[in-house]
């Protein structure tokens, strides 16, 4: 039985996005200027939900980040990719496509069927969230910058996305491998297909990690006053799918967010800082998307470090050392250092293989000292003495002279007390 959590209710606000054509109810603010929690100090483009029908594909950013995002110092990237940095390890991203020559990437990318032609950007964007190598002149990294990205297509190059697109893509990427499967899209329909599609990849021991909420409603999906919907959404529901909502600097979803169904997990997702799909620069961005893809980059941190844990024991691994929250907060960090005893028993008493305790830390004996040391001790042990001698001599004729009486008590008085 999937775990579920209590989900966030943000408010309900409409914003029109120009760039996407059609109107969409999302997040606002993605094109504000930066505050103190923002990388740098330039003013990042925003990175499109979707395209227009007429809308040219997104083109270079010409600003960079300079300094680290927000998210990287809320997830202790720095502690985490000291252990592990996902070497080994291969990321499906089901989006809009990955780009390949985009530097931070280069060489890590493989794309299947087209996958390396990205109009929207938003497959790059994620793919550089997930495994973007840090550059000289910029803090953007990430999360797993040693990881390989297996890129797979399933929406059009306007960025609309099918169901039968999303199930293709997650079978495909189970067949080739992929230990971690991030799907970019938050869907209504399609709960047949990608409830099988997610279960085929679980029999491959991949783990999907999807959004628990899109990132934009089309104006068509709103209510008849404006109500956006509040799920499900597939194959975020789907059993076995690692569900993610966003949350910003100030620890809470943006206001006008759309309504997140039954997260498993939350994590940084507004004010996102990442690559384009041309150029060198950075875009900003928001949504629940782009946790989703923190997530599955953590996952990669985990089945990097222990290559023998299954897809299963991940997903129980990030939530059982996840942040206490009303959707529990992804932590990396702990995810790779803490020993869980709790999850050890439980795949015991469930008759999974059991978990290697781990070995106990093997120091090294006391090394035998050497002939220098022995004769630094002996010239220690002598000094101490000569002092404590010149410290008795000085000390004891003072007392006899005193009879061993306290300091401001003469000999005589003493004789004429008793």
């Amino acid at each position: 039985m999937k775990r579920r959590y209590a989900s966030l209710a943000p408010g309900v606000v409409v914003v029109l996005l120009a760039a996407c054509g059609p109107a969409f109810a999302a997040h606002g603010g993605s094109s504000a200027a930066p505050d103190a929690d923002d990388p740098g100090t330039t003013l990042l483009p925003p990175l499109p939900v979707r395209l227009g029908e007429d809308s040219p594909c997104t083109g270079a950013s010409d600003e960079t980040a300079t300094g680290a995002a927000w998210s990287q110092t809320a997830l202790g990237l720095p502690r985490a990719q000291r252990i592990s940095r996902g070497a080994g390890v291969t990321v499906a991203v089901v989006d809009t496509g990955v780009a390949t020559d985009v530097r931070s990437l280069s060489g890590r990318v493989t794309a299947l069927d087209g996958a390396d032609q990205d109009c929207v950007g938003h497959g790059t964007f994620t793919a550089g969230l997930i495994a973007a190598a840090p550059e000289t002149g910029s803090g953007i990294t990430g999360i797993a910058p040693a990881a390989e990205i297996l890129a797979l297509r399933a929406t059009d190059d306007r960025g609309v996305p099918s169901v039968a697109g999303v199930a293709r893509s997650i079978r495909a990427a189970a067949d080739r491998g992929a230990q971690v499967i991030y799907v970019g899209q938050a869907l209504r329909t399609g709960r047949t297909e990608l409830t099988a599609a997610t279960a085929y990849a679980a029999k491959r021991d991949a783990l999907v990690v999807a959004p628990a909420a899109p990132d934009a409603v089309p104006r068509e999906e709103l209510g008849p006053d404006g109500e956006m919907p509040t799920g499900p959404y597939w194959p975020a529901a789907a059993p076995g799918v690692l569900a993610v909502v966003d949350f910003g600097p100030g620890g809470v979803r943006q206001e006008n967010a759309p309504p997140a169904h039954e997260p498993d997990l939350s994590a940084p997702g507004s004010s996102m800082v990442s690559v384009g799909p041309r150029g060198t620069g950075h875009y900003i961005g928001s949504g629940a998307s782009l946790a989703a893809a923190g997530a599955a980059g953590a996952a990669a941190l985990v089945r990097a470090y222990e290559p023998g844990s299954s897809a299963a024991e991940v997903t129980r691994q990030l939530l059982a050392t996840a942040y206490p929250s009303d959707t529990p907060r992804l932590d990396p960090y702990a995810a790779l250092s803490l020993v869980r005893d709790e999850q050890r028993d439980e795949q015991r008493g469930e008759g999974a293989a059991a978990v290697a305790e781990p070995a106990a830390a093997d120091f090294p004996p006391p090394a035998d000292p050497g002939p220098r040391d022995r004769s630094l001790v002996i010239a220690a042990v002598g000094l101490t003495v000569v002092l404590l001698v010149g410290a008795m001599a000085a000390v004891l004729p003072r007392g006899r002279a005193r009879n061993w009486l306290p300091p401001g008590r003469r000999a005589d008085d003493a004789s004429a007390g008793r």
